[in-house]
């Protein structure tokens, strides 16, 4: 019975959510958020705690009131995304200029490229604003709980016009795939801030430990395909991002370039997140 109000709730939500007026759209999103922020939760008291190692003791509690509306704000649009067109998903996003022009130069080179994300502002959007490009996409998802549910998230991201593989239970390892495409030019982004095999790579973080997926280094490597770390955040009316060059080491052992490469994304990811906190989604335990 969970599983099927699951699926039911996240069906309801792109038919509705869709539907309605942007502002009213937001409003309730808004209130809702607000209505979480007060009722402090396990998510609300996971993200307080996440903050605070982010922005430290003296954190003011109107960042977790904060952290709400953004979290909220990304599912409005994510229920919204596939009924925008080309034109809103390239206006709805902005690159910083020298990373735009970096990234159009390796797409235009057929250079495959590997981008790390954190769950920041709307990384959808991000997706959206690529394939609005025409540029060739492939990412992994997790294979969420109920089946139903992973499947209206893969129609879900496939309408925005990426190819998703599914973490576990695929015909193939992902990061075989993975490789594949990249040798032939597509953009590879990977969300990379939370550890879901247990198999991560152990790294600091904020001042404390945590693992974080090594498939971005270990692709780097493998190909020799450029790496960044993608920073983003919300302004007003659209998501915005610059993307941070990582440099795996030429030398050594493999299991430790994956791990000081893994370690650079982490830096980059912290340097990033502790300008934009408010947008960092992450609800979950993560510190070991």
């Amino acid at each position: 019975m969970k599983d099927r109000l699951t699926e039911l709730g996240y069906a309801a939500g792109w038919r509705v959510v869709r539907a309605l007026p942007e502002g009213l759209a937001r409003t309730l999103f808004t209130t809702a958020a607000d209505r979480a922020y007060r009722a402090n939760g396990r998510g609300t008291q996971r993200l307080r705690a996440n903050l605070r190692q982010v922005a430290g003791p003296d954190m003011p509690d109107t960042l977790v009131r904060d952290g709400l509306r953004s979290y909220a704000r990304y599912w409005m649009e994510a229920f919204r995304l596939t009924s925008r067109t080309r034109q809103q998903h390239l206006d709805g996003f902005f690159m910083e200029p020298d990373s735009y022009r970096t990234l159009k130069k390796l797409v235009e080179e057929r250079t495959g490229v590997v981008l790390a994300l954190p769950h920041v502002a709307n990384w959808d959007a991000a997706a959206a604003w690529v394939t609005a490009h025409e540029w060739q996409m492939i990412t992994v998802a997790e294979r969420l709980k109920p089946e139903s549910v992973y499947k209206q998230f893969l129609a879900y991201r496939e309408a925005i016009g990426m190819r998703v593989l599914p973490l576990t239970g695929g015909d193939r390892p992902p990061l075989d795939v993975l490789g594949e495409h990249l040798q032939q030019g597509w953009v590879v982004p990977l969300l990379a801030d939370r550890d879901l095999t247990r198999a991560g790579v152990e790294v600091e973080f904020f001042g404390g430990r945590t693992r974080m997926p090594a498939g971005p280094a270990i692709l780097a490597i493998r190909t020799g395909a450029p790496l960044f770390a993608v920073d983003m955040w919300y302004s007003a009316n659209r998501v915005e991002a610059r993307l941070r060059p990582i440099t795996p080491p030429a030398d050594g052992p493999l299991d430790e370039r994956v791990k000081r490469t893994t370690q650079q994304v982490a830096d980059a990811f912290a340097e990033g997140i502790a300008e934009h906190p408010q947008d960092w989604h992450m609800l979950q335990k993560l510190w070991l």
